[in-house]
């Protein structure tokens, strides 16, 4: 069965009709419990370790997850595995460095640990700084992604569909904040691990339920090099390069990190790692199994012709194995990991325009309650608002460098600066701002200067920088200029707090 526009209209609008009417019924609920701040930005630290696990999941796997590794799979074989296993190393060193310090130090932003013993105004525009390019580049491919997939399913007009993403996301935000968010993100993680479920097993029995069997049949179509290394990493340091962006940028992911404040207490931010880290292992244990099925029983070429960056394989795969019902299932989940991803990515946004800048940085952490809370909304509107623009803007172009370039910017600008916050006594403010600064400037200058953006977009036959993605150059640099920064600007007062940082962060004494 072909995969074409509108061919699957009628079982995907079901399921999309489905999965709207479940998360706005959740967003509504959670709106009448949004009375405050705490509320709005962190759940009231109300949600249980299992469900903010959950949540954990919800908000990580995007649709370039379950779209685009798949994808990768399918058309360049072996390497595309590398971005899931890179992608889950990085949940034991969230639980080992950052966790329990980020739960015992911070309120409802990863810069209220940063700023804890430093000077707020500048950390908290820089911080800002950092976690707004984040999320903003982090959410643009992500509503180009949904527009897209929505034209291709129903045949309406790119721009129509991006609107009523925006839209959609915008609904769930609003009202609710970070309880409705939260609530998106379970719904959105249990259908993406049912939806892989389902491909997974689909796929297996095909093949008599043996992982050999689907290799071999791969090999026999494209040969053994689809199931070696070299499709995508093009040596070992562009491989070390991409794993250090893939491990750490989730330590810098503002949508992650805000998690942390949901739950009770420390331990319970320690146990609910755990959950995601099992839900997200299972995830993509799952994930290449149906990016091989696609490759073998889809076919390279059938999924290259629909869309050249194989984001369409799965769709493509459930068309195979499953005819139109299949595709609307797994069109409305990707649709669902789209519009649950951008909208915790509009809550972080809206965080740092409202609780850093307004409430820190302008009004020095004076403002009433309602204000706070009103102006985390118009924060909230106005970067979603950004958001949906630029996905207009970009329409027909590729962005899918924009998720390497989210994590490579969290990986330098923003992980950084939260590790030497928590571990260095002699780190000051300078160093803070000076840190956050290079990471940022060297993550969007090299990869503007990559093969991904040189080569693959400006058409150019070289590129000026040789790697696709600079972490290895660009996260030493931001360590780097926070450490001499720090020397060469000592501040006394910083040291002292050190020591009410450290009994916050391990003991918990003073935590919210």
């Amino acid at each position: 069965m072909e995969l074409a526009p509108g061919a699957s209209i009628g079982p995907a609008l079901a399921f999309f009709a489905a999965i709207v009417a479940l998360t706005i019924a959740a967003a509504h609920r959670a709106a009448r419990r949004t009375r405050s701040a705490r509320e709005f930005y962190a759940a009231g630290r109300s949600i249980p370790a299992w469900q903010n696990g959950l949540a954990l999941a919800g908000e990580y796997l995007s649709a370039a997850s379950f779209l685009g590794i798949a994808g990768l799979i399918a058309l360049r074989g072996y390497d595309g595995v590398i971005y899931a296993t890179g992608w889950l190393m990085g949940w034991p060193a969230l639980l080992f460095f950052v966790a329990e310090p980020l739960r015992n130090v911070g309120t409802f932003t990863p810069a209220d640990v940063v700023a804890f013993r430093l000077r707020q105004r500048p950390v908290r525009m820089a911080a800002a700084a950092g976690a707004l390019a984040t999320a903003l580049v982090h959410a643009i491919p992500q509503v180009v992604g949904a527009g897209t997939l929505v034209a291709l399913l129903f045949g309406i007009d790119y721009r129509a569909a991006v609107l009523l993403s925006g839209l959609l996301m915008l609904v769930f935000v609003l009202p609710g904040g970070m309880i409705a968010t939260t609530w998106v993100q379970i719904v959105k993680a249990g259908l993406l691990l049912s939806g892989v479920l389902v491909l997974g097993v689909l796929v297996l029995t095909r093949v008599g339920f043996s992982v050999d069997r689907l290799s071999l049949a791969v090999a026999a179509r494209y040969g053994q090099a689809a199931l070696e290394p070299g499709g995508i990493v093009a040596g070992p340091l562009d491989g070390i390069s991409l794993g250090l962006a893939l491990m750490f940028g989730l330590l810098g992911l503002p949508h992650i990190l805000m998690r942390f404040f949901t739950v009770r207490d420390a331990r319970e931010a320690r146990v609910s790692v755990v959950y995601a880290t099992g839900f997200v292992g299972a995830f993509y244990l799952l994930i290449p199994i149906a990016g091989f099925g696609a490759a073998a029983f889809v076919g390279r070429d059938a999924i290259a012709a629909l869309d050249a960056g194989g984001n369409m394989a799965l769709p493509l795969l459930a068309a195979h194995l499953g005819g139109a019902p299949l595709i609307g299932f797994v069109s409305a989940v990707a649709f669902a990991a789209i519009l649950a991803v951008v909208s915790g990515l509009t809550l972080a946004g809206a965080s740092a325009l409202s609780h850093d800048l307004y409430v820190h940085a302008l009004r020095q952490g004076a403002p009433p309650e309602g204000e706070q809370v009103r102006v985390a909304r118009l924060s909230a509107l106005a970067f979603g608002a950004v958001v949906i623009l630029l996905g207009l803007a970009f329409e027909g172009h590729n962005v899918a460098f924009l998720v390497g370039l989210a994590y490579a910017v969290a990986a330098s600008a923003n992980f950084p600066a939260l590790l030497l916050a928590i571990v260095w006594r002699r780190y000051t403010t300078r160093g803070a701002v000076c840190s956050i600064a290079t990471g940022l400037i060297a993550s969007f200058g090299l990869i503007l200067l990559s093969p991904t953006v040189w080569i693959d977009l400006f058409g150019y036959p070289e590129a000026v920088f040789p790697l696709r993605n600079p972490a290895i150059v660009s996260m030493p640099a931001s360590f780097a200029a926070g450490v001499l920064a720090s020397l060469w600007w000592p501040e006394r007062k910083a040291e002292v707090r050190f020591v009410d940082l450290r009994l916050r962060a391990y003991l918990g004494v003073g935590a919210e």
